[in-house]
Protein backbone atom coordinates (compact mmCIF):
# COMPACT_ATOMS: atom_id res chain seq x y z
CA UNK A 1 0.00 0.00 0.00
CA UNK A 2 1.57 3.06 -0.88
CA UNK A 3 0.49 6.01 1.58
CA UNK A 4 2.02 10.03 2.14
CA UNK A 5 0.95 13.26 1.72
CA UNK A 6 0.51 12.83 -2.09
CA UNK A 7 -1.73 9.45 -2.24
CA UNK A 8 -5.03 9.51 -2.55
CA UNK A 9 -7.61 6.73 -0.81
CA UNK A 10 -11.18 5.97 -1.87
CA UNK A 11 -13.42 4.54 1.01
CA UNK A 12 -15.81 1.75 -0.53
CA UNK A 13 -19.19 1.34 1.26
CA UNK A 14 -20.94 -1.81 0.39
CA UNK A 15 -24.81 -1.92 0.45
CA UNK A 16 -27.08 -3.77 2.94
CA UNK A 17 -26.75 -7.58 3.08
CA UNK A 18 -23.56 -7.24 0.90
CA UNK A 19 -19.85 -7.42 0.82
CA UNK A 20 -17.39 -5.88 -1.77
CA UNK A 21 -18.70 -7.57 -4.51
CA UNK A 22 -22.07 -5.01 -4.72
CA UNK A 23 -18.70 -2.41 -6.00
CA UNK A 24 -18.29 -4.74 -8.55
CA UNK A 25 -15.41 -3.70 -11.44
CA UNK A 26 -15.14 -0.32 -9.22
CA UNK A 27 -12.75 -1.35 -6.73
CA UNK A 28 -10.37 -2.97 -9.22
CA UNK A 29 -10.09 0.03 -11.55
CA UNK A 30 -9.73 2.70 -8.61
CA UNK A 31 -6.34 0.67 -7.60
CA UNK A 32 -5.60 0.35 -11.55
CA UNK A 33 -5.73 4.43 -11.69
CA UNK A 34 -3.22 4.33 -8.50
CA UNK A 35 -6.15 4.93 -6.35
CA UNK A 36 -5.68 3.24 -2.45
CA UNK A 37 -8.36 1.62 -1.75
CA UNK A 38 -10.68 0.39 1.45
CA UNK A 39 -13.93 -1.53 1.83
CA UNK A 40 -14.81 -2.23 5.17
CA UNK A 41 -17.23 -5.33 6.04
CA UNK A 42 -19.96 -3.14 8.48
CA UNK A 43 -21.14 -4.57 11.21
CA UNK A 44 -23.78 -8.35 10.76
CA UNK A 45 -22.05 -8.57 7.17
CA UNK A 46 -20.02 -11.50 5.62
CA UNK A 47 -21.32 -13.94 8.28
CA UNK A 48 -24.78 -15.21 8.23
CA UNK A 49 -28.29 -13.04 8.01
CA UNK A 50 -29.10 -14.23 11.39
CA UNK A 51 -25.68 -11.86 12.30
CA UNK A 52 -27.70 -8.58 11.25
CA UNK A 53 -30.52 -8.89 13.53
CA UNK A 54 -29.89 -6.19 16.63
CA UNK A 55 -27.62 -4.27 14.01
CA UNK A 56 -28.19 -0.83 14.29
CA UNK A 57 -27.06 2.52 11.47
CA UNK A 58 -24.88 3.85 14.58
CA UNK A 59 -22.78 0.34 14.74
CA UNK A 60 -22.00 0.55 10.87
CA UNK A 61 -21.56 4.82 10.62
CA UNK A 62 -19.30 3.79 13.54
CA UNK A 63 -17.16 1.51 11.47
CA UNK A 64 -17.10 3.64 9.13
CA UNK A 65 -16.19 7.04 10.30
CA UNK A 66 -12.99 5.14 12.35
CA UNK A 67 -12.00 3.68 8.98
CA UNK A 68 -12.20 7.15 7.56
CA UNK A 69 -10.23 8.50 10.32
CA UNK A 70 -7.72 6.19 9.66
CA UNK A 71 -7.58 7.13 5.86
CA UNK A 72 -7.54 10.79 6.32
CA UNK A 73 -4.59 9.98 9.06
CA UNK A 74 -2.45 8.24 6.05
CA UNK A 75 -3.68 10.19 2.87
CA UNK A 76 -3.66 13.28 1.02
CA UNK A 77 -7.25 12.81 -0.35
CA UNK A 78 -9.73 10.79 0.74
CA UNK A 79 -13.00 10.54 -0.91
CA UNK A 80 -15.89 8.52 -0.11
CA UNK A 81 -18.22 6.25 -2.72
CA UNK A 82 -21.15 4.01 -1.42
CA UNK A 83 -23.79 1.72 -3.32
CA UNK A 84 -27.48 1.74 -2.05
CA UNK A 85 -27.42 1.13 1.57
CA UNK A 86 -23.65 2.41 1.19
CA UNK A 87 -24.54 5.54 -0.69
CA UNK A 88 -26.85 6.69 2.52
CA UNK A 89 -24.55 6.07 4.71
CA UNK A 90 -21.74 7.99 2.71
CA UNK A 91 -24.18 10.70 2.76
CA UNK A 92 -24.55 10.73 6.41
CA UNK A 93 -20.68 10.01 7.12
CA UNK A 94 -19.76 12.86 4.45
CA UNK A 95 -21.93 15.06 6.16
CA UNK A 96 -20.86 14.29 9.20
CA UNK A 97 -17.11 14.68 9.32
CA UNK A 98 -17.09 18.04 8.19
CA UNK A 99 -17.59 18.81 11.35
CA UNK A 100 -15.07 17.79 12.58
CA UNK A 101 -11.81 15.67 10.07
CA UNK A 102 -12.13 18.39 7.29
CA UNK A 103 -13.51 16.76 4.24
CA UNK A 104 -13.27 19.69 1.63
CA UNK A 105 -10.82 18.14 -0.48
CA UNK A 106 -12.51 14.94 -0.66
CA UNK A 107 -15.76 13.81 -3.34
CA UNK A 108 -18.68 12.09 -2.73
CA UNK A 109 -20.10 9.43 -5.34
CA UNK A 110 -23.83 8.26 -4.39
CA UNK A 111 -24.77 5.42 -6.27
CA UNK A 112 -27.94 3.81 -6.42
CA UNK A 113 -29.31 5.62 -3.31
CA UNK A 114 -32.75 4.63 -2.38
CA UNK A 115 -33.97 8.12 -1.00
CA UNK A 116 -37.12 6.67 -1.69
CA UNK A 117 -38.03 3.30 -2.07
CA UNK A 118 -40.79 2.88 -4.91
CA UNK A 119 -38.91 1.11 -7.71
CA UNK A 120 -41.29 -1.20 -10.49
CA UNK A 121 -40.92 -4.16 -8.30
CA UNK A 122 -41.35 -2.96 -4.87
CA UNK A 123 -44.47 -4.89 -3.59
CA UNK A 124 -47.75 -2.70 -2.87
CA UNK A 125 -47.83 -3.57 0.54
CA UNK A 126 -44.14 -1.93 1.13
CA UNK A 127 -45.61 0.64 3.35
CA UNK A 128 -46.99 -1.70 6.01
CA UNK A 129 -43.70 -2.46 7.48
CA UNK A 130 -43.79 1.05 9.43
CA UNK A 131 -46.87 -0.59 11.27
CA UNK A 132 -45.04 -4.41 11.71
CA UNK A 133 -42.07 -2.11 13.10
CA UNK A 134 -44.55 -0.93 16.47
CA UNK A 135 -45.03 -4.68 17.25
CA UNK A 136 -42.63 -5.82 19.30
CA UNK A 137 -39.86 -8.42 17.90
CA UNK A 138 -41.84 -8.63 14.90
CA UNK A 139 -39.55 -7.14 12.52
CA UNK A 140 -36.51 -8.87 13.59
CA UNK A 141 -38.09 -12.24 13.10
CA UNK A 142 -39.43 -11.71 9.62
CA UNK A 143 -37.24 -12.41 6.29
CA UNK A 144 -37.10 -9.75 3.70
CA UNK A 145 -36.26 -12.28 0.72
CA UNK A 146 -33.54 -11.31 -2.32
CA UNK A 147 -36.05 -12.27 -5.16
CA UNK A 148 -36.28 -12.10 -9.09
CA UNK A 149 -34.87 -9.71 -10.78
CA UNK A 150 -31.74 -9.31 -7.81
CA UNK A 151 -31.01 -5.79 -9.38
CA UNK A 152 -29.39 -7.44 -12.31
CA UNK A 153 -30.81 -6.61 -16.14
CA UNK A 154 -28.04 -8.96 -17.96
CA UNK A 155 -29.92 -12.34 -18.03
CA UNK A 156 -26.87 -14.34 -18.39
CA UNK A 157 -25.60 -12.41 -14.49
CA UNK A 158 -28.84 -12.60 -13.62
CA UNK A 159 -28.90 -16.68 -13.57
CA UNK A 160 -25.09 -16.60 -12.13
CA UNK A 161 -25.94 -14.27 -9.08
CA UNK A 162 -29.27 -16.62 -8.82
CA UNK A 163 -27.18 -19.87 -8.62
CA UNK A 164 -25.19 -18.17 -6.37
CA UNK A 165 -27.46 -16.97 -3.67
CA UNK A 166 -28.80 -20.32 -3.83
CA UNK A 167 -25.31 -22.30 -3.18
CA UNK A 168 -25.46 -20.29 -0.35
CA UNK A 169 -22.11 -17.94 -1.28
CA UNK A 170 -21.03 -15.48 1.26
CA UNK A 171 -21.02 -12.56 -1.65
CA UNK A 172 -24.38 -11.37 -0.42
CA UNK A 173 -27.29 -12.57 1.96
CA UNK A 174 -30.48 -14.34 0.71
CA UNK A 175 -31.93 -12.27 2.74
CA UNK A 176 -32.20 -9.92 5.56
CA UNK A 177 -34.13 -9.36 8.79
CA UNK A 178 -37.09 -6.52 8.09
CA UNK A 179 -35.64 -4.81 11.27
CA UNK A 180 -32.83 -4.27 8.94
CA UNK A 181 -34.76 -2.68 6.76
CA UNK A 182 -36.09 -0.30 9.47
CA UNK A 183 -32.46 0.79 9.70
CA UNK A 184 -32.35 1.68 6.29
CA UNK A 185 -35.78 3.87 6.87
CA UNK A 186 -33.59 6.01 9.41
CA UNK A 187 -30.71 6.21 6.94
CA UNK A 188 -32.80 7.42 4.53
CA UNK A 189 -34.38 10.47 7.22
CA UNK A 190 -30.99 11.10 7.87
CA UNK A 191 -29.59 11.36 4.52
CA UNK A 192 -32.66 13.61 3.68
CA UNK A 193 -31.55 15.56 6.50
CA UNK A 194 -28.45 16.16 5.96
CA UNK A 195 -28.59 16.57 2.02
CA UNK A 196 -28.62 20.67 2.13
CA UNK A 197 -25.98 20.73 4.47
CA UNK A 198 -23.56 18.65 2.53
CA UNK A 199 -21.13 20.67 0.29
CA UNK A 200 -18.64 18.69 -1.13
CA UNK A 201 -18.41 17.88 -4.78
CA UNK A 202 -21.07 14.84 -5.14
CA UNK A 203 -21.89 12.48 -8.19
CA UNK A 204 -24.87 10.98 -8.35
CA UNK A 205 -25.34 7.66 -10.85
CA UNK A 206 -28.63 6.00 -10.86
CA UNK A 207 -30.01 3.79 -13.32
CA UNK A 208 -33.42 4.63 -14.86
CA UNK A 209 -35.06 1.35 -15.01
CA UNK A 210 -33.98 0.64 -11.16
CA UNK A 211 -36.63 -1.82 -9.79
CA UNK A 212 -36.30 -1.16 -5.79
CA UNK A 213 -35.54 2.77 -5.91
CA UNK A 214 -36.73 5.24 -9.08
CA UNK A 215 -35.05 7.92 -10.37
CA UNK A 216 -36.75 10.05 -8.48
CA UNK A 217 -34.17 9.07 -5.47
CA UNK A 218 -31.45 10.80 -8.19
CA UNK A 219 -33.75 13.54 -8.87
CA UNK A 220 -33.99 14.71 -4.98
CA UNK A 221 -30.33 14.43 -4.99
CA UNK A 222 -29.59 16.52 -7.49
CA UNK A 223 -32.44 19.05 -6.41
CA UNK A 224 -30.96 19.03 -2.56
CA UNK A 225 -27.38 19.15 -2.88
CA UNK A 226 -25.40 21.77 -3.36
CA UNK A 227 -22.88 20.74 -5.46
CA UNK A 228 -24.17 17.60 -7.36
CA UNK A 229 -23.84 16.07 -10.74
CA UNK A 230 -26.19 13.33 -12.26
CA UNK A 231 -25.53 10.29 -14.26
CA UNK A 232 -28.36 8.82 -15.94
CA UNK A 233 -28.05 4.74 -16.82
CA UNK A 234 -29.96 3.81 -19.23
CA UNK A 235 -29.40 -0.15 -19.75
CA UNK A 236 -29.04 -1.30 -15.75
CA UNK A 237 -31.23 -2.09 -12.69
CA UNK A 238 -30.51 -1.59 -9.35
CA UNK A 239 -26.78 -3.22 -8.75
CA UNK A 240 -25.70 -0.79 -11.23
CA UNK A 241 -21.43 -1.66 -10.43
CA UNK A 242 -22.56 -5.37 -12.10
CA UNK A 243 -24.78 -5.07 -14.60
CA UNK A 244 -24.63 -4.11 -18.22
CA UNK A 245 -23.58 -0.18 -17.11
CA UNK A 246 -20.66 -1.11 -14.67
CA UNK A 247 -17.71 -0.03 -17.22
CA UNK A 248 -19.98 3.51 -17.18
CA UNK A 249 -19.64 3.27 -13.93
CA UNK A 250 -16.04 2.92 -13.32
CA UNK A 251 -15.18 5.50 -15.89
CA UNK A 252 -17.71 8.11 -14.12
CA UNK A 253 -16.32 7.64 -10.82
CA UNK A 254 -12.54 7.46 -11.47
CA UNK A 255 -12.75 10.52 -14.23
CA UNK A 256 -14.74 12.14 -10.58
CA UNK A 257 -12.01 11.88 -8.27
CA UNK A 258 -9.69 12.95 -11.11
CA UNK A 259 -8.12 9.54 -12.04
CA UNK A 260 -7.70 8.51 -15.94
CA UNK A 261 -10.41 5.60 -16.72
CA UNK A 262 -8.34 4.84 -19.56
CA UNK A 263 -5.08 4.48 -17.61
CA UNK A 264 -7.15 1.78 -15.39
CA UNK A 265 -8.23 0.10 -18.61
CA UNK A 266 -4.59 -0.03 -19.79
CA UNK A 267 -3.31 -1.69 -16.48
CA UNK A 268 -5.91 -4.33 -16.76
CA UNK A 269 -5.36 -5.03 -20.10
CA UNK A 270 -1.83 -5.77 -19.37
CA UNK A 271 -2.59 -7.98 -16.86
CA UNK A 272 -5.00 -10.15 -18.66
CA UNK A 273 -3.05 -9.93 -22.24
Amino acid sequence: MTTGQGSTAVLLIHGLGGTAYDLGVLQKALRNAGAITHVPTLPGHGTRPDDLVGMTAEAWLETLAQAYRQLVAEHATVHIAGMCMGALLALVLAHRVRHGIDHAQGRLALLATPIHIDGWSTPWYRDLRHAVYRIPGMAARMRVEEDEPFGIKNPLLRRIIKAKLARGDSFHYPWVPLACIRQVDRLRRWAKAAMPETRCETLVIHARDDEQTSLRSAETLQATLPRARTVVLENSYHMICVDNDREQVAAEVLGFFGFDPATAKRKRAATTG
